[in-house]
């Protein structure tokens, strides 16, 4: 093409290697990276190279306000760039896993983003169960919202003014659901639960940006199993947690990890039970899981 000139746009979609594009003039452009970089994500601001009409080479992307990702020992995934507010969705159908609404929740406190709890599906199965489980987390000052997409959404809605917000959650937690009942013209795809195995089929493949309106934009993510955190050090991982911070450098050892050390303060709020035990043993699983 002739015309060889930046062109600014929003990564709208990520497939792997291949990006969508939005352009400031609101067409949409499908995109590669040069080389091999793959270091983007959803709400990433980039600029791009045509190469044809529809298709364009990501040159270079600009600073970020944010990033939320995930890492095990070997590799990052990226989940969304640019987000002022995490949305984690759980429902009371299939039942949710506690440690990895604690491992997004420690993700977000490291990135210094806005949490918002959302428990889908309480019209269905004995949300009971659920809600007392969530009452820890609002007693730390998390936000909790409950509803069923599928019937209304408006509790969820006023939420989302304003913000760059991420979905995130197990696959079947009803992500899909409450895109297509914000946007009821996207037709997001969702799918049965399988009640056999208790766990949501994979509905979305590829993380997806949203613009409700002008100033809130939605990031639809695919379905979570697990959510490594080995991007942080122990410090960044004890100051996740945020009802540690008013005990942190009160141990008796600097370098206290708050495994087995002797006058732990943390361990010693736990047995009085100003920090719940059960999110000590939280810590505890993952500082031994960075220290391998």
């Amino acid at each position: 093409m002739k015309n060889q000139e930046l062109q600014h746009g929003l990564v709208i979609a990520a497939y792997g290697k291949r990006y969508g594009v939005e352009l400031d003039d609101g067409r949409e452009i499908s995109c590669v990276t040069r080389g091999k970089k793959t270091d983007l994500a959803c709400g990433d601001r980039v600029n791009i190279k045509l190469t044809d009409t529809a298709e364009g080479v990501i040159e270079s992307n600009h600073p970020r306000t944010s990033l939320l990702y995930r890492s095990n020992a070997f590799r990052s995934k990226l989940l969304a760039a640019n987000v002022t507010q995490i949305i984690i969705v759980l429902a009371t159908t299939p039942s949710f896993y506690e440690e990895l609404l604690n491992r997004c929740l420690l993700a977000a406190e490291a990135a210094g983003i806005e949490v918002v709890i959302v428990l889908n599906k309480c019209d269905l199965g004995d949300k009971q169960e659920a809600m007392a489980k969530l009452q820890r987390y609002e007693a730390l000052g998390y936000r909790v919202v409950h509803m069923s997409a599928h019937e209304d959404i408006s509790p969820l809605r006023p939420l989302l003014q304003g913000h760059t917000s991420v979905l995130v959650g197990q696959s079947g937690m009803g992500k899909s659901t409450i895109v297509n009942a914000l946007l009821p013209g996207q037709q997001v795809r969702t799918q049965e639960v399988s009640q056999v195995l208790d766990s949501g089929k994979h509905t979305t493949t590829a993380a997806h940006l949203y613009h409700l309106d002008a100033d809130s934009h939605l990031i639809d993510s695919p379905g979570l199993q697990e959510f490594g955190l080995h991007h942080l050090d122990i410090e960044a991982l004890e100051r996740a947690f945020i009802e540690f911070r008013p005990y942190l450098g009160k141990c008796r050892f600097n370098n206290c990890r708050h495994l087995q050390e002797p006058d732990c303060a943390l361990r010693e709020a736990a047995e009085r039970h100003e920090i719940h035990p059960e999110r000590l043993q939280y810590y505890q699983s993952m500082a031994q899981e960075l220290l391998r």
